[in-house]
């Protein structure tokens, strides 16, 4: 079953991290902040879950 990913734009700054570890799920936005512009597939779900943990704000939320 996929999860569904959330970026909290209160607390990210921006800093990338998970559009580099999952850029198929996470993109930089205009307003310079991530964003989720497609949920993961099952096979994506691992990579999420990484970005999810290497965000130093946590910012990112896999449900």
């Amino acid at each position: 079953m996929s999860k569904k990913v959330t970026v909290n734009k209160d607390e990210c700054f921006g800093c990338g991290a998970c559009t580099a570890t999952c850029p198929e799920v996470f993109q930089m936005e205009d307003d310079g902040k991530a964003g989720v512009v497609n949920q993961p597939s099952d096979e994506q779900c691992s990579a999420c879950e990484e970005a999810a943990n290497g965000c130093p704000v946590g910012a990112i939320k896999v449900e």
